[in-house]
């Protein structure tokens, strides 16, 4: 083992320097410490500095740029616009669903021009209602909302259906409103399948497409112009408790429906509860002065396929003997609604006054003036007030 130089010292070997830089070069020279190492560590505090520096300014740039979009106002359009749009609002839409559908459309620039300004009436969007609007292409915002906020915008094509009328009237009706034919529903109302009729109603729409006045928007077809009358009227028919009126008073919900058509054209107002009343004790008690015969006008001019007409010739009666729907001929009802009752001639039949009448007569056409009674010849009295009311002051009779 060599011996080591005395001339080496321990205090020549610097601290944390390692002992092998001060090994003997060959020649007898030696070997420099090497200083850089100290200086080596520094590089990557600068570079650590250095990046922490450009992280701080990009994060700083970010910041700003997101507290400026915030700012920033949003895309619109100057409006007014131009063309037609029809757009629809459909029930659960929120703002934001109407916003993107607006979009869609190219009707407003962006959503967030439309939700800022929705947010400036928010009671009056809140209150935006289901159906269509015409608006225009490249509208302003707000002026888009200004017109959905107001429920008289909204476009739809509204149809009176009078009480009274037979399917083929009412078919008419929706023809000359619409742009649709009349075989259209026609056709639809031969294989109704898809209306929704009671299934006590045989496939049969007489008497249940509801009366009333209907708002159908543009996008309506003419299968769910009839759906919409049916579906009226089985509210109507739940009002009234149609079907468990039905069971209490001892007939199927249809037969009360065809009670309510025959009240519907032989009644007015308070007097169509008794009416009904005079229709059931015909139907019910035995014997009666009527034997069971309804004798009413109305169902044998539906049987001849003419409008109600106040007075029947013993030769029309004749004509149409062996229809289920000459009351004169035929015992007990019709096998059907003659026409489409209203709630009042629903809620009548389902709820009729008590009293004894067997007959009623109209003696005053023009103020709808009706007298009843269970007596036969004070009937006859009433008839032969309306005789002189028709000879002297009427020419409907």
């Amino acid at each position: 083992m060599t011996e080591r130089d005395p001339s080496i010292l321990e205090e020549d070997v610097p601290d944390g320097e390692a002992a092998e830089d001060q090994l003997p070069l060959p020649g007898g020279s030696r070997r420099k410490p090497r200083r850089f190492a100290r200086l080596s560590g520094c590089i990557p505090v600068l570079l650590v500095l250095a990046l922490l520096g450009g992280g701080a300014y990009f994060g700083i740039t970010r910041g700003v740029d997101a507290i400026r979009d915030q700012f920033k106002e949003a895309e619109d359009y100057a409006g007014p616009g131009k063309g037609r749009v029809t757009f629809q609002v459909v029930s659960g839409d929120s703002i934001s669903d109407m916003g993107a559908n607006l979009v869609e459309a190219d009707v407003v620039a962006s959503l967030e021009a439309f939700t800022d300004a929705a947010a400036l009436d928010p009671e009056g969007s809140r209150g935006i209602q289901v159906g269509f609007y015409q608006l225009r292409r490249q509208m302003a915002a707000s002026d888009v909302v200004d017109v959905l906020v107001d429920p008289a915008n909204i476009v739809s094509d509204t149809i009176t259906v009078p009480e009274g009328l037979t399917v083929e009237q009412i078919v008419g009706i929706l023809a000359k409103n619409t742009d649709f034919k009349a075989k259209q529903f026609t056709k639809i109302v031969d294989n109704p399948g898809d209306l929704g009729l009671p299934d006590y109603a045989d496939g049969n729409a007489e008497g249940y497409l509801f009366p009333a006045t209907y708002a159908f928007g543009p996008d309506a077809k003419p299968v769910t112009i009839l759906t919409a009358m049916v579906d009226r009227w089985r509210q109507a028919a739940e009002a009234s408790g149609l079907e468990q009126a039905a069971e209490d008073l001892g007939y199927s919900p249809h037969e009360l429906m065809t009670v309510a058509s025959l009240v519907q054209a032989e009644g007015r107002g308070d007097d169509m509860p008794k009416v009904a009343r005079v229709i059931y004790n015909r139907l019910e008690i035995e014997p009666n002065p009527s034997a069971g015969f309804l004798q009413i006008d109305a169902a044998v001019n539906y049987a001849l396929g003419r409008g109600p007409i106040t007075r029947l010739t013993t030769d029309e009666i004749d004509s149409v003997a062996d229809s289920p729907y000459n009351t004169y001929r035929q015992k007990g009802l019709p096998p059907g609604p003659i026409e489409a009752p209203g709630d009042d001639a629903i809620e009548a039949a389902a709820n009729p006054v008590d009293g004894p009448w067997f007959f009623y007569a109209t003696v005053n056409l023009e103020t709808g003036e009706t007298k009843f009674t269970d007596d036969f010849d004070e009937f006859n009295e009433f008839k032969a007030e309306l005789d002189q009311y028709c000879a002297t002051q009427s020419d409907r009779c």
